[in-house]
């Protein structure tokens, strides 16, 4: 590139410093970013920023991808490339923004990680030795009994259940969408016995089903860290999040009932697509299976 890119290079980090005022981490990351296009025009020979079409871009994404770099990071690099160029064109500099329209490569679905029921017995079937553990093991039934997100379960009202009927209301679901939901039986025990505490906790007119033991409503972080705290103290050796808890009461009740419709209206997911990750778990759990066990497919000592 000409010293007169890198001069309009240095002024775009400049305007990001001193009159945006970005973060020296986010004026590090565009410089980091533009820099590395910076070196893949020389290498193809493109002189200035005006020279450079779509298909460089195109081009630079794609060989991005192949070294290994990831579908977010590579959403980075775009806009900043995006950004500098936008910058361009409005000092006349540019006459086209060539990122404009390329895409990062979509990024593969992680499949969430989750228990199988040996583990979740194991964690929701210890005993309680406090108040607190009580409330807990409550929380903790209701979440895999459910299928709850964590905001969805610290968001819970008291009359939004009805044990006696054996389902509960989920009022803040995501997008807003209401939807009832059956209740186990053990979880139905836990909350009873949770239920017959809380009063002790609840000193004014908190309505909230779980509260801390300041009586306030629990904070998802709580949750989070009582989590930690009960696999620790019950001996429970597996690292567990709370969405664990949602994943293993999808996968679970997938693999029993094959009803995928029925697991999509229970999670509360708008589209199926987002149901069909448990698909993938339940293949991936026999494929493990079948080549640890099937003769033929086991690996033969070299």
């Amino acid at each position: 590139m000409t010293p007169a890119a890198t001069q309009w290079l240095e002024r775009f980090i400049e305007q990001l410093q001193i009159e945006k005022r970005s973060s020296p981490h986010t004026v590090i990351s565009y410089r980091h970013d533009l820099l590395k296009l910076t070196a893949y025009c020389d290498e193809h020979n493109i002189q200035d920023w005006p020279d450079i079409q779509p298909a460089l871009i195109r081009g630079y994404i794609a060989a991005r991808h192949r070294q290994g770099m990831g579908s977010k990071s590579l959403q980075r690099e775009l806009s900043s490339i995006r950004g500098f160029f936008k910058f361009l064109l409005k000092l006349q500099v540019a006459s086209i923004n060539p990122a404009q329209a390329i895409r990062a490569p979509k990024q593969d679905r992680k499949l969430p990680k989750l228990l199988d029921v040996d583990q979740v017995s194991g964690l929701l079937d210890a005993n309680t030795v406090s108040v607190l553990e009580i409330r807990d093991q409550a929380m903790f039934e209701l979440f895999y009994s459910c299928g709850l997100r964590l905001s969805e379960l610290t968001d819970l009202n008291i009359n939004d259940l009805d044990l006696s009927d054996r389902t509960l209301i989920v009022r803040s679901g995501k997008g807003n969408k209401m939807r009832v939901l059956p209740i186990g039986s053990k979880a139905v025990k836990s909350v009873t016995s949770w239920l017959m505490q809380r009063p002790q906790f609840n000193a004014g007119d908190e309505t909230a089903l779980f509260v801390s033991n300041r009586g306030k409503r629990i904070s998802t972080r709580n949750v989070h860290q009582r989590l930690q705290n009960w696999c620790q103290t019950k001996g429970v050796a597996e690292h567990v999040h709370p969405h664990m808890l949602r994943h293993s009461f999808a996968s679970h009740l997938l693999e029993s009932s094959q009803d995928l419709r029925a697991v999509q209206e229970l999670l509360g997911h708008a589209n199926i697509s987002t149901t069909q990750i448990y698909t993938h778990l339940n293949f991936q759990h026999l494929a493990d299976v079948y080549d640890q066990t099937h003769p033929r497919a086991k690996k033969r000592p070299e």
